[in-house]
């Protein structure tokens, strides 16, 4: 039990990432992030307000989960508990913006259902599920970083 304690006190560097929880969240976050980001960009963006915000939201967090996955790949945190108390904070404030992006996305979505382009529905369907995937493993990260922080 000792052992659990002391690695949850630790932040990972390296290739200690793809090993540690909540940190192998990193690469399905990119990853289903990506394809919100590649759906939305592949329909037909109207109305523009809210799918501008889906593709504010998807981008920002993609390129923002890179940057913060290779600070800790580079061990640039140096095992302080300010960076734990950000990444808590980072993966929470992504997780909320998932969440507002996904309802906005998909209240559109459901707004397309008797459009013409049939296509462009069907991607838009594949983007909303792909936005929840990507809310609830941001959250899953978030609460994971919280206990990690408090572990500190």
């Amino acid at each position: 039990m000792a052992s659990n304690t002391a690695t949850m006190s630790n932040l990972p560097r390296g290739a200690g990432i793809c090993t540690t929880i909540p940190d192998i969240l990193y690469l399905p976050e990119l990853v289903f992030g990506g394809l919100v980001w590649i759906l939305v960009a592949c329909t037909l963006v109207d109305p523009a307000n809210p799918q501008g915000w889906v593709m504010f939201v998807s981008v920002f967090c993609f390129v923002m989960t890179f940057i913060w996955m290779l600070v800790f790949a580079c061990g640039g945190h140096h095992n302080r508990s300010s960076w734990a108390a950000a990444d808590f904070i980072y993966h929470g404030v992504a997780a909320f913006f998932y969440l507002s992006a996904s309802v906005a996305l998909a209240k559109v979505t459901l707004e397309k259902k008797d459009g013409t382009n049939f296509k462009n529905y069907q991607l838009d369907i594949s983007a909303v599920v792909f936005s929840y995937m990507a809310t609830l493993l941001y959250f899953i990260h978030t609460i994971l970083s919280a206990i990690r922080w408090k572990s500190f």
